[in-house]
């Protein structure tokens, strides 16, 4: 890697803030740009997925991805098999058999692809060429990864005119214990949230229902490291080793949990016979199937199936998915874990959850209405941790 102490950016968060760097007082950058000009927002996503996807790699033993937009993850997965719809939801099934990493990725991206448009890239592993191809496709705005296959940095340079963003970061890097920033000309500063999560933070189970299988912790770990990069409050669906809804920067829990509770039940609601049998035109970009899935599965698909509209989408009108019919397809979701940055301080966030199939949680518990809760969750025989961490991140 070529060392340096700083690197000149474009802009601040917008055109007006300028100048703009990203520095070292002592030491040098641990990553070196490979291609393009990122910004400064490119570096504070890059910067936050790398350190999500390592602490999943390390926690789960999964190679790990991370889709990050404005600062907060839309997407995040292990590199787990892919099922045929899953691939057929993440638009890969043209692909054949991908890489631990590509399906980390697919995962990642697919989990909600309207907020993952031009996302950020986090990759805990060597970029193999099954994920490069499967970049090149995507509208993104870079990668950070600890290295590049030859033929895979070559596929990455060649996107959006040669001006792709591809960061190598140093894996062995470790940051100071101390972490400041300014704002307003004040610094604050804090001790870095150096908090190892792993599955023995699940040990202390409040509810009735213990059972909680290892697939449940895996997607348990994940809700919660994600959480831990990503602006609060937040609230994390998971299931198969991926995030399928997360709700961030809400000033109400139960916002948030109904946020995070929708994504999720978008993500399921894809995978409906009515949804993947949508007669698309073949020249409808990418882009535009995933606006109009998001239009006809939710509540004004009428503006995409009146007449006049709809031709420009589709070979023939599909039918209208009625609310009764997505309510029956979401009756068959279970399994699901959710993870919470802090605790619930009310029952509701319970009773939304269940409306999405969800069965494990993890919150750090100290509400004083805790048993208002746990009697939530008895109720539906949901298995609920108390973690005592809080992971709020601003």
């Amino acid at each position: 890697m070529i060392k340096m102490k700083e690197l000149l950016l474009k802009y601040g968060c917008n055109p007006n803030q300028k100048p703009s760097r990203v520095y070292r007082n002592e030491g040098e950058l641990p990553i070196e740009v490979l291609n393009g000009n990122p910004g400064y927002i490119n570096l504070l996503d890059a910067l936050n997925g790398w350190q999500l996807v390592s602490e999943l790699k390390r926690a789960t033993g999964h190679c790990a991805a991370t889709s990050f937009k404005h600062v907060s993850p839309a997407g995040a997965a292990v590199g787990l098999e892919l099922s045929e719809v899953e691939r057929k939801i993440y638009w890969v099934d043209d692909l054949g058999e991908l890489s631990p990493l590509a399906c980390a990725y697919a995962r990642a991206r697919g989990a909600d692809r309207m907020s993952s448009f031009g996302d950020f890239i986090s990759l805990s592993d060597v970029c193999d060429v099954d994920t490069a191809r499967l970049i090149k496709r995507e509208v993104s705005d870079g990668v950070i990864a600890p290295g590049y296959e030859p033929e895979a940095l070559e596929i990455l340079k060649a996107k959006k005119k040669g001006n792709y963003n591809v960061i190598q970061i140093d894996s062995a890097y470790k940051p100071e214990t101390v972490e400041r920033k300014e704002v307003f000309g004040i610094t604050f500063e804090q001790g870095r949230n150096d908090l190892v999560i792993d599955e023995s933070m699940l040990d202390n189970i409040v509810t009735e229902q213990k059972e909680l299988p290892q697939s449940a912790k895996i997607d348990l770990v994940l809700a919660l490291i994600t959480l831990k990069y990503t602006q609060s409050n937040s609230v994390c669906y998971a299931k198969g080793g991926q995030a399928i809804g997360i709700g961030a920067g809400q000033q109400s829990r139960v916002h948030c949990t109904r946020l995070a509770g929708q994504k999720a039940d978008n993500w399921f609601l894809r995978q409906a016979p009515q949804v993947l049998n949508l007669p698309f035109k073949p020249e409808i970009k990418r882009a535009d199937r995933d606006n109009a899935i998001d239009v006809y599965i939710g509540d004004e698909y009428m503006d995409l199936l009146v007449d006049g509209v709809w031709e420009q989408t589709f070979t023939k009108k599909p039918p209208v998915f009625t609310k009764e019919e997505k309510r029956a397809w979401l009756d068959n979701m279970k399994g699901v874990a959710l993870g919470s940055d802090a605790f619930f301080p009310f029952g509701d966030n319970i009773e939304r959850a269940k409306k999405s199939g969800v069965s494990y949680i993890a919150q750090p518990g100290g509400s004083i209405r805790d048993d208002h809760v746990i009697a939530a969750c008895n109720r539906y025989g949901m298995t609920m941790c108390f973690t005592k961490i809080r992971l709020f991140h601003h």
